[in-house]
This record gives C-alpha cells, structure tokens and sequence, in this order.
C-alpha cells in the first residue's frame, strides 16, 4: 500500500500547486515586488528565514515544481552570493536525490518488468560511466533538470553517486545565478537594469552553457587521454590511412589548405570503388548492355544478331578503363597536389602515432595532431557450412579471377539479392551466363518499395534470370561437376548446382589490423563515431566505409569533407555530418535510383505523406528511345510541395535524380521544379512533368470554377 499512498500524497501536494495557484509566487515581478517585505523578516529572523527558504527550495526540488531558478535568483537577492550559494547548492541536491529516490520507488519496478532486455544496455552503459554521463548533464543541461532526477531513477546508479555528482556539477550553474541574483537585489528602478554589473551577470549565464561545454570537453579529454604522452613536435598535421573514396578527398582537402598531410594505402590507389567496384563493374554492365541491345535490334527496326565476342576482350576491355581512371587516384597526381604518399599498413600506436609497414620491407612511425581512418569495407562473407572448401567469388575477386577466361562462366549461382548482386546477375545473364540469384529475403532489394523490386524482378527475370526468394542457404559443397549449394525454401531443402559461386552479402567494415583494439577503439560493426565523425579520441576520426551508415563512394567523399575540416580546423568550429539528404542508384537495366523516404520508410517512421506519379510510358523522348518502361515517384508533405522523397525506376534514372537532390538540399519544391524550363525532348522533362502532375491534383477548384464563369460572362451570351 505504501506505493500508492506515496503516489496520492504526491499528487495531491502538485495538485494543490496549481490549484491554488502557487505558481504566481515563483516569478521576477513577485520576488520584485516582496523584495522589501522579504529583507526585513530576514532582519529580523535571519536563521528561520534560511531555514525556511532550505526547506521550500527542497519541496519544490522533490515535487518537480516550476521556479527553481527564480528560487536561485532569491537566494542571492536575500543572502548574498556565499550564504545563497550554501543554501541552493544543498537544498537542490537534497532535493534532486529525493526526486530520484521517489521515481525509482514507485517507477523502477514496473519499467525494468516492462523494458529490462531492452535496458540491459543502458544500464551497463550507467554502471561503467553514470556518473560521468551525469555530471555531463548536471554540468551542460541538455534536459530540464526534472527530468534527469526521474530518469535516473529508472537506472541502477547508486543513490550516493547520485547526489554527490549532482552536488558538484550543478555548482557552477548555481554559482552563476545566485551572482546575478545579488545585482537583481539592487535594481531600484528601471536604470538599473542598465547597470554594466547586472548586464555583466545575465551575460554570464548566456555564455555559461557554452563556458561548461568548453570546459566538459578539455574534462573528457584528459580522461581519454590519460596515460597517453603526447608529442611535444609533430611530424604532420593530419595522417590519412586508406586511400579510397574517403582518404582521397580528406587528403586533397588536407593539402589545398597548405596542411602538411600523408596518404597511406596498404593496397591500390583509388581503393574498392576504382579497382573491383564501381569503375570495372560499371564498364561490365555497359558491354552487357551493348550485347543485350545487340539480340533486341528488333525493337528499334534493325536486324537482331546474337552478339559474339570474347570474354576475356570484354575483361581486357574492363581493365582499359580502370587504367584510364587510374591516373585521378594516382601516387604521382596526389603528390603534385602536395600529399606525401606512403604504399604500406599503418597502425595506429597511440592517439598521435601510426607506425608504417612500407612495402620495401622498412618500417617508418610519424606523428601527427589528427588522425582519419579511411579503410573502407571488403565483401561479406558468412559463415555457411562447407564454404570454406570450394573456390567462391566476391565482387572483390571476381575480376582477377575472370581476367583470363574465353567465356563466361556457363552456370553462375549468385548469394545475395542487392544492389551489387543484382547488378551482377543480370550483367553476366546478358552475357550469355545461366543465372540462378539466391536472396533470403521475400524481395530483391528489400530497402526499396515492394513494387520496385517487383519491376527488378520482372527485369532479371526477362534477361533469362532465375530469380528465387525466399531460400537460404544451408551448406554448400564441391561436387563432381561443379559446386553444389543446399538451400532451403518454406521448409523444403533445394540442392542447385553451379560452376561459378559469387557471394553479393553486402560489405563489412574493414577494422582489424589498424590499431583500434590497441587503444580500445569502440566498433561495433563499423567503427563509432559521434556527428563530427570523432573516434573515442577526439584527434582520430573515421570516414567512408568503415564508419558507416552508409557504404557509397559518393557518402564516402561527403564524410571525408567534415572529417578533414573538424581534423585540421575543429578546435575553431565543428561541423557535424549531414546525412538529410542522401542518393543512391542501382545500375540494373532499368536503372532504380532514390533519395530521401521511401513509401515503406515512412508508413514505418509513422510519416503522413502524398504520393505524385508519371509514368515514363507518357515521355515522348522516352517513347522514343525505347525507354519508356519505369516511373517517378514522388513523396510529398500532405497539401504541400515539400520533397520527402523520391524513387525513379528508368533509363538514366541515377542522372534525372540529381535535380531531386539539388530540390530537397535547398528547400525547394515541386513548384519551383515545374516553374523551370526543361530542354524538349530529353529525358529530365520526367522532372516537369512529374510536378505538374502534383500542380494538377491540388489545383484550386473553387476558384477555377469562378474562372469559368468569368470568361462564359465576357462572352457576353445569355
């Protein structure tokens, strides 16, 4: 019974609160206005008075009642700085612990009943770090101070912890306004809220906040930094190991702002993207498609061939163009730019020390004030039984191994139903492969809306593909005539063989062998990272891959932008990373390209939304090229022309959304996209049209049919 008598009780003293309208007694024109009335009972019974007010500021504190601060400010009008600052910094504390004592008495219980798996985290995190997540609160409020007395309740930090972090780090704070209060106490009339001293202490509590945060933050690193010396000298002023999408531009930047900056790459200049992602598989899909518009001639008035060719020219062909690309991402142009290049594997020693494994066999150790670790990510590759023992393909191997073959591999079964393995998969069936694409999932490409995977299907399907969702696979093994994969599908068991097995699961962080276990780097599937892109050590950043949440080279570039500014200027200004507007395409035929919410994404983010759609089957240039297969889809804010997100299924797709991206970067909407002049005929009059599909579902009617009227009236028949 005691819960709910506590509850009653407590309720009850609230409620007369604000029946009673208590409330009125807590503001600046009633402590202006008892000032006179106050100061004599203090005269008169100094130590009841103290008394008195402790006691209050406690009840107030307890119940989470409004006027805590006008309370601090009284403390100083009628005590002075020292006696006022005795009393809040003790009544408050008191007060607070009271507060957390009460929630987690009648709360705790049923939440931890309710919620423990999903607490389970938060209270390793509380019972590691509490009190210093407190005291950070305590220090720099991100929440009403109510509001962590009752949340901390629900944890399982110590009661004692509680109260004397509380004490010491809402010191600073009530130092602060129990000072203004002192000057609050003088003002007489309305000069004297000119005076320079009292304009002087509500300037301090202004920049009190960001005083605290300053000084948090030299706190937290001497925490994270102790044990550690650092350098005196540094050789550098910023080391960029990986030399990707991510590493490049950090170190381009690194060296366009005259930083004396150095570039380690492990393996090949211009990373995954340049040799085994983008680049060669880009200039693969493109021969496919050639080979593909070859067979369907037909379409187009010309004579269908079948096309013959040479896969191992096809592959020559392949490696022409990463060549060509290669002189972008090169040793020789980065060093023109001013970038020291180092081909080996840097490891991180200590926060400002990476040790350089060189390929000539030396070893090299160089310091530097910041650090970016841009390793990128390497092909996924599960622990299926029987894996191990056969000769699988990744989108990483692929190219290496096929770089010699006269034909194609004649039976390719393909694990994986997203983006690369789609892409893959159809590529090799236009090149005249038998394709089996295996995906777990009950739709290809399960990020995007159901209909968009049915329209991929539906592709693949068409170029011969054997698409079968909905299996996974079991074991695979080395049969006598090629690879044998046992997968299962709605409880059944397959067995499908193949000659060439290539693993599309997506892309894991590469994170072992730099040193992030060594200094206690938290990685969880890519390396953490806070919004400036900071590690653990706010000198060591992460971009790209690695770091995550998203694995293109596009994000990569965009990432490595804010980790090489914060790196080289951040104890100036911080920029944290913006990830409010990120596209992406998948290069299947036709092309599925997106930015910003998708039809699934905001049903589940609970996002009310408006859906405008054109058919690309109504584009002349469309018709006339013969792409006139796909759609744009446009999500909508309801009754305005605010983009939340658009899906494109069509030729060029990944092209005509990039006038999308630039829309909902800068805040503009639909009738900003009609309103500008598209060229006639080309594909991005999609765009125009699209909006103008929007323009005509919110048409106004009223006042069209008022319109309407007004010209049959200047007809001037009856």
């Amino acid at each position: 019974m005691r819960k709910p008598l506590l509850f009653t009780l407590l309720l009850l003293l609230i409620a007369l609160f604000f029946i009673f309208d208590l409330g009125n007694w807590f503001t600046l024109e009633a402590l202006k206005q008892q000032q006179a009335q106050i100061a004599a009972l203090r005269a008169e019974s100094p130590w009841l008075m103290a008394a008195g007010f402790f006691v209050l500021y406690v009840l107030m504190a307890a119940l989470s009642l409004p006027g805590a601060a006008i309370m601090t400010l009284a403390a100083g009008a009628f005590f002075g700085v020292w006696q006022g600052l005795v009393l809040v910094s003790f009544a408050s504390s008191i007060g607070a612990t009271l507060a957390f004592l009460v929630s987690r008495f009648l709360l705790r219980e049923q939440v931890q009943q309710r919620f423990g798996d999903k607490l389970k985290a938060i209270d390793r995190g509380i019972s590691r770090d509490g009190a210093f997540y407190l005291f950070t609160l305590r220090l720099v409020p991100v929440f009403p101070f109510f509001i962590i007395n009752l949340l901390m309740g629900l944890t399982a930090l110590p009661a004692r912890t509680f109260y004397w972090v509380s004490q010491l780090g809402m010191l600073p704070g009530t130092l602060v306004y129990v000072n203004a209060g002192t000057q609050l106490a003088a003002i007489s009339s309305l000069s004297g809220i000119l005076s320079p001293t009292l304009l002087a202490s509500f300037a301090l509590l202004g920049i009190f906040p960001l005083l605290a945060r300053a000084m948090l933050r030299l706190v937290q690193r001497r925490r994270v930094y102790s044990g550690f010396s650092k350098p005196r000298h540094f050789d550098r002023n910023l080391i960029v190991i990986g030399a990707g999408a991510g590493g490049l531009v950090s170190a381009y930047i690194a060296a366009a702002v005259k930083a004396k900056v150095t570039l380690i790459e492990a393996d090949r200049m211009g990373g995954d993207c340049l040799n085994t992602g983008c680049v060669p598989s880009k200039a693969l899909i493109r021969s496919a498609k050639l080979a593909h518009q070859m067979r369907n001639a037909g379409q187009f008035g010309l004579s269908g061939t079948v096309p013959e060719f040479s896969f191992k020219q096809v592959m020559q062909r392949v490696q022409a163009v990463i060549r060509k690309v290669e002189p972008h991402d090169s040793v020789e142009r980065y060093t023109k730019l001013g970038v020291e290049v180092l081909q080996g594997y840097g490891t991180l020693v200590d926060p400002w020390t990476v040790d350089v494994s060189l390929h000539n066999g030396n070893t090299q150790r160089l310091t530097a004030r910041s650090i970016i670790i841009a390793a990128g990510a390497s092909a996924a590759v599960p622990p299926i039984p029987g894996l191990g023992d056969v000769d699988f393909l990744t989108s990483d191997t692929l190219w290496d191994s096929m770089a010699t073959r006269d034909t194609p591999p004649k039976r390719l079964l393909v694990m994986g139903g997203g983006p690369i393995g789609c892409e893959l998969t159809q590529t090799f069936a236009r090149l005249g492969s038998e394709v089996t694409l295996l995906q777990r999932n009950p739709h290809l490409m399960p990020k995007e809306d159901p209909e968009v995977s049915d329209w991929v299907k539906q592709a693949l399907s068409e170029d011969g593909v054997r698409v079968l969702t909905e299996h996974s696979p079991l074991r695979v093994e080395q049969g006598r005539d090629g690879i044998r994969v046992m997968a299962t599908h709605q409880g059944r068991e397959t067995i499908l063989e193949c000659d060439d097995l290539l693993l599309a699961l997506g892309r894991k962080a590469r994170l072992q062998g730099y040193g992030l276990e060594t200094l206690g780097i938290p990685t969880d599937r890519t390396v953490t990272t806070n919004e400036y892109l900071e590690t653990l050590y706010p000198n060591i950043y992460a971009a790209g891959d690695v770091a995550g949440p998203y694995q293109f080279t596009h994000t990569a570039a965009h990432m490595a932008w804010y980790a090489s500014v914060n790196a080289l200027f951040g104890h100036f200004k911080r920029f944290s990373v913006d990830y409010s507007v990120v596209p992406w395409c998948t290069f299947v035929d036709p092309e599925v390209a997106r930015v910003g919410l998708s039809e699934q994404e905001a049903r589940a983010q609970d996002i009310d939304y408006e859906i405008t759609r054109f058919e690309l089957d109504e584009l002349d240039r469309a018709i006339t090229d013969g792409s006139d297969q796909g759609f744009i889809k446009v999500l909508t804010a309801p009754g305005k022309d605010r983009i939340l997100g658009v899906t494109i299924v069509g030729e060029h797709a990944g092209d005509l959304l990039a006038e999308y991206v630039l829309a909902m970067k800068h805040g503009l909407g639909l009738n900003k996209i009609l309103g500008t002049i598209h060229v006639y005929p080309t594909l991005a009059e999609a765009n125009k049209y699209a909006a103008g599909e929007w323009k005509r579902a919110h048409a106004p009617e009223r006042v069209l049919a008022w319109l309407g009227r007004y010209h049959q009236w200047r007809l001037g028949k009856e």
